[in-house]
């Protein structure tokens, strides 16, 4: 009688699956990312959640792929769908909702205005409320454990810094309000064009960086040009008023408030190189985040 070595045997059905898995590594990954292959719109919803669970062009190679972007796109057409994606939003927003957002972005450095020409004591106090108001009007779900923290933290700055240098800061960071907003809805836009025409996330990321640095010189100038305008002293309110645009592309994109709140609670230390040491920390973070897929996916 023959014996059959258990610990060298195996069940053919076993054996039939476990060659099935190494003739086809994708399938293993397409179950355990089950739900997000099914719910994209298109593979570049896919490459993002990919990238966000660690899956890099390297991890792709071990999927026979050239990078993440291929990979999510086998992904992409071997996942079942009852119906047809819906067709993608244009570059830019347009109708009610994007007018009703530049609305509600003019109203800070309105409000402030107003209440200094009618030479109001809460001309400040206005003018840092609605300046908050305007980032927290555009976030987005993010990570952390304290999403409001990030806010109360730029209310404190915003606060702080018109209590020690006047109404004037205030009213600057308000005017900026308004180019912030459509600084940031460009930046996103093209962002997510970028994106579109991607074919890796290293290609995606050398995109997206001149990108942010040009939206982050056009505010920088559209923050000298409202600093002027309400004769604020540019060395603190220009620093400032990056510090708090950057805090808003960063919430939007539904980055990690972590590192936000610390540049925020850097700013707080009462030296006069606080602000542009934070608006330079956060700087520096934004280049990375936003840098990658998933900072510009579709919510």
């Amino acid at each position: 009688m023959t014996t059959v070595d258990p610990d060298t045997a195996a069940p053919p059905s076993a054996e039939r699956a476990r060659g099935r898995a190494a003739g086809d590594p994708v399938k293993a990954l397409l179950h355990r990312h089950r739900e997000l292959c099914e719910r994209a719109v298109d593979p570049l919803e896919i490459a993002a959640g990919l990238e966000a669970h660690g899956i890099t062009d390297r991890t792709a190679a071990r999927f026979r792929h050239r990078d993440v972007f291929s990979l999510a796109e086998e992904l992409y057409a071997r996942s079942p769908r009852g119906e047809e994606p819906a067709a993608a939003t244009a570059p830019v927003p347009a109708g009610p909702s994007a007018y009703r957002a530049l609305g509600c972005a003019l109203l800070p450095g309105a409000l402030a205005a107003a209440a200094v020409a009618a030479d109001q004591a809460w001309a400040g106090p206005a003018a840092v409320a609605a300046t908050v108001a305007a980032l927290v009007w555009p976030g987005r779900a993010a990570g952390g454990r304290f999403p409001w923290l990030a806010h109360l933290l730029a209310a404190a700055v915003a606060g702080w810094a018109a209590y020690r240098y006047g109404t004037a800061l205030a009213v600057g960071l308000a005017l900026a309000a308004a180019p912030g907003h459509l600084l940031a809805a460009a930046f996103a836009a093209g962002a997510r064009a970028r994106l579109d025409g991607s074919r890796a996330l290293e290609d995606f990321a050398d995109r997206a960086r001149p990108l942010l640095f040009a939206s982050v010189a056009g505010f920088t100038a559209a923050a000298v040009g409202a600093a002027a305008l309400a004769g604020a002293p540019l060395p603190v309110a220009v620093p400032l008023a990056l510090l708090l645009f950057l805090t808003r592309l960063l919430l939007r994109h539904g980055t990690r408030r972590g590192p936000v709140a610390a540049a925020l609670a850097l700013a707080l230390v009462p030296v006069p190189a606080a602000a542009p040491a934070a608006a330079a920390v956060l700087l520096v973070h934004a280049v990375l985040a936003l840098s990658r897929a998933t900072a510009h996916a579709r919510p």
